[in-house]
């Protein structure tokens, strides 16, 4: 299926022969300890043997496997493991291209993503996903493509780049590396029988591939039934045991995340560590996770070990990241497990609780070793329709960012997006704010925020307030990334720092830039989409933390205010949101005037 490795029907033969003893293996493992997935044991002594990139022989021992020019790994009685595998992720999370997130996670042992590339989709539609999909096969690990379902997240409410349709999705499912139907965000539209999102689903499932779920609601009554009815096979958007119960008793696979801004295993895994339920049906995840967090701290790794430190039996939480997934997505025959047939993922540790990746073997060869990378991750040619996102339409000046009061007025009452620390959720607020020559100003830590349209080039803009970012003295932020339909998000003090933080992302094709006092102080470059950048992890982690320190200058006290800009044109989270039609009341799904007053 993948350009690197051949199907197990094709070399079927050569294990055969490899595991009879009457052919030499490629790659042979020696004195393990062996985690074995399947049965949930730890084999000690065992010896393992590879040929074509599977696994041939998988048993006490392999010498009859050996011949001269068969590699050679003691594992000196450390433990082997299958590689890892992220059930839900979002590569453009990483603000990083596939082949740079693959760099970037390999050393950390993950050798298989299911990856939903939406945020691209909202931008480039189906030739997005497309060029996500064809760079994923690129790689020399599996990273699979679920085809996005929500572009726009929330029709009606927001002009997405593109829209996806039913017909790309049935298009989509015939693609070589699409595994399923990216996460159902639309959740109202599945229980009200929306026929757009039960004809993708259908498409999804008349291709005999996996359907993701998005339940963001605490009702777990009959809409939640509903939801699942649908088709929904598995769901992330639990946060507390009660979540994880209800969506395993409904045949659903209760997937757990701990991302960079994600904390949902603690309070969920007591379903298994304390109510004993199967764990077979539990997945972990990382859902969203930054380049910083990536290198310094690691990917599905870090999950298992914090799985490990709620209290899970070590050998049940890499059940969790391993051969739970593979079997959910249909793939248990392929990987997931240190079996015969299976691709020859494996890592090999000295720790079975501190998870210490010591050697990363993807495909029958080592990609990593004491945690550096091994071997090449190819990039895709991404065309100039990819590089060349941010259309403006015109440069922008301060008085594109000048909110007009209404006439007469010295004072108005505003709506204003309050910001929840560490909280996905705004709060919809109000604030009495002063006109100055027919102009409203913000005051007493309200600032402006400003949607500026990146796709048309219509030059349309469209202002209103925020608070809890703390900023003070003039300044502005802006953001090509800006969830789900990533226009441009500027938020600022001063009407003319917002206008040149908009014009330089312009100029550079998208990212991330924040202007003090008139002068930029930090720039993360993403060119591609406005999203990704194709330099390495680690270089965009350091521009990262400049971004992080220029928020702070600027005065922004806030943990993860990056996040927290990034989703504020977020229209399917309550309560109070900006798109490219106005602010939107996400308790009402519908657009609300700025000016309380007026209406």
């Amino acid at each position: 299926m993948e350009h690197h490795i051949k199907s197990w029907a094709e070399v079927a033969p050569r294990l055969v022969a490899v595991a009879a003893g009457r052919a030499h293996a490629d790659l042979v493992v020696r004195g393990a300890r062996l985690i074995n997935v399947q049965s949930r044991e730890v084999l000690d002594g065992w010896d393992v043997a590879v040929a074509d990139g599977r696994f041939a022989y998988v048993g006490p021992d392999a010498g009859h496997c050996i011949g001269p020019a068969t590699e050679l790994i003691d594992a000196g009685g450390r433990y082997l493991i299958p590689g890892l595998c992220d059930g839900h992720m979002h590569i453009e999370s990483g603000m990083l291209t596939p082949a740079e997130f693959a760099a970037a996670v390999i050393p950390h042992g993950t050798t298989t993503m299911f990856t939903d590339p939406h945020e691209i989709a909202n931008v480039l539609g189906l030739d997005g996903v497309r060029m996500m999909h064809d760079e994923a096969l690129m790689q020399p690990v599996n990273i699979y493509t679920q085809m996005p379902s929500c572009a726009p997240s929330a029709p009606g409410l927001e002009t997405t780049g593109y829209e996806i349709t039913a017909d790309d999705v049935a298009a989509a499912m015939g693609w070589p590396g699409i595994i399923g139907l990216g996460e159902m965000m639309n959740f109202p539209g599945v229980i009200n029988g929306d026929h757009q999102m039960l004809a993708e689903m259908a498409a999804t499932m008349n291709a005999g591939k996996t359907v993701g779920g998005h339940y963001a609601s605490p009702d777990k009554g009959n809409a939640f039934s509903a939801y699942v009815a649908g088709g929904a096979a598995d769901d992330h958007e639990g946060t507390a045991e009660a979540d994880a119960i209800a969506r395993v008793r409904n045949g659903m696979r209760s997937m757990m995340r701990l991302g960079s801004a994600w904390y949902d295993v603690e309070s969920q895994i007591t379903a298994v560590t304390e109510k004993n339920l199967d764990p077979r049906n539990f997945i972990l995840c990382t859902d969203d996770c930054h380049s910083g967090t990536l290198v310094n701290e690691g990917h599905m790794n870090r999950v298992v070990r914090h799985a490990i430190d709620c209290g899970c039996d070590p050998v049940v939480a890499l059940q969790m990241a391993t051969i739970n997934t593979a079997t959910h997505f249909g793939l248990e025959r392929e990987l997931g497990s240190i079996a015969p047939g299976r691709r020859a993922d494996m890592i090999l540790t000295s720790d079975l609780h501190k998870l210490p990746i010591e050697q990363v073997i993807a495909r029958g060869r080592t990609v990593a070793l004491d945690g550096m990378i091994t071997v090449d991750c190819p990039h895709y040619t991404w065309p100039d329709s990819a590089r060349q996102t941010v259309h403006l339409g015109k440069a922008l000046a301060s008085g594109d960012f000048e909110i007009a009061a209404p006439e007469g007025r010295n004072r108005v009452t505003a709506r204003v997006i309050g910001v929840v620390e560490n909280q996905a959720p705004t709060k919809a607020l109000e604030a009495d704010l002063p006109v100055v020559d027919g102009i409203v100003e913000g005051e007493n830590g309200v600032c402006q925020i400003a949607l500026v349209e990146r796709h048309r080039a219509t030059g349309d803009v469209v202002n209103a307030f925020v608070s809890g970012f703390g900023y003070d003295g003039p300044m502005a932020m802006a953001s090509t990334v800006a969830h789900d339909s990533h226009h441009m998000i500027v938020v600022g003090t001063d009407r003319d720092c917002m206008a040149k933080a908009a014009n330089r992302l312009g100029e550079v094709g998208g990212g991330v830039t924040i202007w003090k006092d008139g002068a930029e102080l930090a720039l993360v470059e993403l060119p591609i989409a406005g999203l990704m950048s194709d330099q390495p992890a680690a270089e965009v982690a350091a521009k990262a933390d400049k971004m992080t320190a220029a928020m702070v200058a600027c005065g922004c006290d806030l943990n993860n205010a990056y996040m927290q800009h990034s989703l504020l044109a977020l229209v399917v989270i309550p309560e109070l949101r900006i798109s490219d039609l106005g602010l939107v009341d996400v308790t009402t799904f519908e657009l609300t005037p700025l000016f309380k007053d007026t209406e």
